[in-house]
């Protein structure tokens, strides 16, 4: 053991040695927690409708009057009255407006008839969110013009009334145990794998494989070196991020206490992967380029930006073998729920079992010789 502590102080003294690279590896998943939860978790507004009125009677007035209710209202609409649908049309086509109402001149006529009166909703489908957001709208304006004037007493229409177990989420709390497992990977890249092939590229490698340590007392030290740099990063991104998102009672000692123990297992997966995927590469420039390529692979399936229901079969079948999945399944439990360690049992122990697996193959891969 002190061998391997030997291994680890080195390693903490050199990270220490290096502010900037400190800096950067902590700074950065704050700077995408900020831009990212912000960017997209706030709700789409001032939408450009135009409105083409080919009937003018009073029913087509009134769905005139709902859209501008949500222009003043919550602002999600922006209504532009068109006299011709052409021209409406090819401004959508430009981009001037992101969709067209077009009320047809039998509108009224089938209103009072009540036989299926209709309306168009003409969207640039090219923005999902977009589309979403217009068709949301209008078909809660439609859905309050077909309410009657004076509802029965009794109504004989099922309800559905929705409760709420959390209180309300905003994207930037949900973002925040993925940045947590960014934060800890992006030091596991930097301080760990990337410090590790530099020192093999400059020779200082050379110095371990003609001392008595043995393998698994060297893997060992570079591992805890690493996730002791992972541990750090982990727990600042929860304090300062939880205090950017808003989380309630961010300081409550028994979910820090919780919090801690999923950082280190986090930690300590993440470095013991890296590590296996390290042992036997001696070019300086690839892991820099892994960098990239793992970051993809591992942080988008693993549901820190959208949930894995809708992902396709293939990229749930990497869900499942990610370690980012578990680790931001217990995340969002500490954080978002403030559950207890009956809820990430498993994530726990896939970690786990992750690290001793990967920890195992690195040690038998690993060589004493040049």
């Amino acid at each position: 053991m002190g061998r391997t502590w030997a291994i680890i102080e080195r390693e903490l003294r050199r990270f220490r040695r290096s502010p900037v690279l400190i800096a950067m590896a902590m700074v950065m998943p704050i700077v995408q927690l900020v831009v990212l939860g912000y960017a997209f978790g706030g709700n789409v507004k001032h939408l450009k409708l135009a409105i083409v009125d080919q009937d003018h009677g009073v029913p087509a007035v009134r769905v005139r009057e709902l859209a501008s209710a949500a222009s003043s209202g919550s602002h999600t609409l922006d209504t532009i009255d068109y006299a011709d649908q052409g021209q409406a049309i090819q401004d959508l086509r430009n981009g001037r407006v992101n969709g067209v109402l077009t009320i047809p001149n039998d509108f009224s006529r089938r209103v009072l008839a009540k036989n299926q009166p209709r309306v168009a909703l003409i969207e640039d489908n090219t923005d999902g969110f977009v589309s979403v957001a217009l068709a949301g709208t209008m078909g809660g304006i439609l859905s309050a013009y077909s309410q009657p004037a004076r509802a029965p007493r009794i109504s004989a229409v099922t309800a559905l009334d929705i409760v709420e177990i959390y209180p309300y989420v905003p994207y930037v709390q949900y973002l925040l145990p993925g940045s947590v497992v960014m934060s800890i990977f992006m030091m596991v890249m930097i301080g760990g794998g990337i410090i590790y092939i530099d020192d093999k590229a400059r020779g200082l490698h050379e110095g371990y494989l003609v001392t008595p340590i043995k393998k698994l007392e060297l893997i060992a030290g570079f591992n805890i070196s690493g996730t002791i740099k992972s541990v750090i990063a982990g727990m600042f991104l929860i304090i300062i991020g939880s205090l950017i998102a808003g989380i309630p009672n961010p300081f409550d000692p028994m979910r820090l206490l919780r919090l801690f123990v999923v950082v280190v297992t986090t930690s300590f997966a993440l470095i013991s992967m890296m590590f296996l995927l390290m042992v036997r590469v001696s070019d300086p420039l690839l892991p820099r380029a892994m960098f990239g390529v793992l970051n993809t692979v591992l942080y988008f399936p693993s549901g820190a930006v959208y949930p894995q229901q809708g992902f396709p079969a293939w990229m749930q079948v990497i869900a499942v073998a990610d370690p980012f999945t578990y680790a931001v399944h217990a995340f969002k439990s500490l954080l978002l729920k403030n559950t207890g360690f009956e809820a990430i049992t498993y994530d726990l122990t896939f970690l786990l079992i992750f690290s001793v697996v990967s920890l195992g193959a690195a040690t038998m891969l690993f060589k004493r010789s040049l």
